[in-house]
């Protein structure tokens, strides 16, 4: 069984809706790591891809560039 409150109507408050209220905190703890050569060959084994030098090197200037952007 569920327990109910009841209140009366002039202990409501009505204020306007503000998303900044919930997203700041949010946003402000968001940080970008630096994006290392090392960390993206540790994903690819994790994750079983193939990859080489090359493959890396272009992965690693995409993803800067793109969180370059977007940050």
């Amino acid at each position: 069984m569920k327990n109910i409150l009841l209140v009366k109507k002039s202990e409501v408050k009505i204020k306007s809706f503000n998303l900044d209220d919930f997203t700041k905190e949010r946003t402000s703890e968001i940080k970008v790591k630096k994006i290392t050569k090392k960390s993206l060959k540790d994903l690819a084994d994790e994750l079983g891809l193939e990859y080489d030098d090359k493959k890396i090197a272009f992965t690693k200037k995409m993803m800067t560039a793109y969180l370059g952007r977007v940050g």
